[in-house]
């Protein structure tokens, strides 16, 4: 996966896709991104300014703090399986206790 882009070439990238001076695949080309990054770009843009509420698309704060809460439960996932011990044991009977059961 090539590594991401700086936030300020992503804002500069969306407010040219923006000014429509350009098609998304020329300023995509000229960029050195593919058209669809752009537009993915223009789209989460749109959605963190208000532009696209019922998109069903998240913000980035909601996608933000949605990585947190995944990363919080599994933190707390694994300190739970680490404190709570060993698993239950099943009800079934152990040959011992069947032995102190019978009796002399």
């Amino acid at each position: 996966m090539p590594s991401p882009h700086p936030p300020e070439f992503r804002r500069r990238a969306v407010e040219l896709a923006r000014q429509g001076d350009k098609s998304f695949v020329q300023l995509a080309k000229d960029l050195g991104i593919s058209r669809s990054c752009l537009q993915n770009w223009v789209n989460q843009a749109d959605t963190d300014d208000g532009e696209k509420a019922d998109s069903g698309r998240l913000t980035s704060a909601e996608k933000k703090e949605l990585a947190e809460l995944r990363r919080r439960n599994r933190q707390l996932e694994t300190e739970t399986r680490s404190s709570s011990g060993p698993p239950p044991t099943s009800p079934e009977k152990t040959s011992s206790q069947s032995n102190l059961l019978a009796g002399p």
